[in-house]
């Protein structure tokens, strides 16, 4: 959790293609202005603003004046966050200072982990959380939320047992967790294991082939059942994903970085 695994710096630059990549996307503004365009957003961005990307986002980036920025790649950030978000850095420049530390530890030794590496994406990630505005979630969906963050990897957890024992009616409490998610407590809990199972399939963990495992440790019981949703949901299978992202690793230095129409 939050390692880093690709850090670069893109100089004076007005363009960058419509792409995605199969980890997060961290992506500190140095100097300039522009604007992220995804499918369905546009996020503008000034120079102290951090852009964070979830997977397999496509998005461009535009420039009329030009900017220059640090980008770094992390594997599964502990950040409750669905959607791409821009925030600022205070005037210290804290967060700066953790990514230009990420960038020369990554330099110093590209495609590997080192301590001090491992400890710049902790160092990021908790300035970023720390910057993020909490949810303001009602108490019983934080409770869901927890129980469902605690107990999605074991495939013996039964979240409708669970939804069940609260003092409240089951579709109130549906309703209401989508009211404040944007999504039911079903689709929370499958999108946290096929996420979880897509970051295992495209890390070290990925390597070892054993899909029938992953599924598992992610909290699925089925493996035939894993590969359905996760198709679904992605597009490819399982092993054609951990072959992707395996092909992506070696041909790209930007980790895994998926040029797109």
């Amino acid at each position: 959790m939050n390692e880093i695994i690709y850090a670069g710096k893109h100089l004076l630059t007005f363009a960058v293609t419509r792409h995605a990549h199969t980890n997060w996307e961290f992506i500190y503004c140095t100097s300039g202005d522009g604007s992220l365009i995804f499918d369905d957003l546009t996020l503008p961005y000034k120079e102290g603003d951090v852009a964070l990307i979830p997977p397999y986002t496509p998005h461009t980036n535009q420039s009329l004046g030009g900017f220059t920025n640090i980008h770094v790649n992390l594997t599964a950030p502990a950040l409750m966050l669905k959607a791409p978000t821009i925030i600022s850095d205070d005037g210290n420049r804290f967060i700066l200072n953790a990514f230009n530390g990420a960038f020369y530890q990554y330099s110093g030794s590209p495609g590997k982990q080192t301590p001090l590496l491992s400890a710049y994406g902790e160092l990021i990630v908790r300035h970023l959380a720390a910057h993020l505005d909490a949810p303001k979630f009602s108490g019983v969906v934080r409770e869901i939320i927890n129980s469902i963050t605690n107990n999605y990897p074991d495939a013996n957890y039964e979240l409708d047992v669970y939804l069940r024992t609260l003092p409240f009616s089951y579709d109130y409490l549906r309703k209401l967790f989508k009211k404040e998610l944007g999504v039911t407590p079903h689709k929370f809990l499958m999108d946290m294991r096929l996420q979880t199972a897509a970051e295992s399939l495209s890390s070290e963990l990925g390597d070892a082939g054993n899909i029938s495992e992953i599924a598992h440790m992610c909290g699925f019981r089925e493996p035939l059942y894993f590969s359905r949703v996760f198709k679904n949901k992605y597009g490819v299978s399982p092993s054609a994903y951990q072959q992707q992202a395996g092909a992506a690793a070696q041909t790209s230095s930007e980790s895994m970085k998926i040029m797109l129409p």
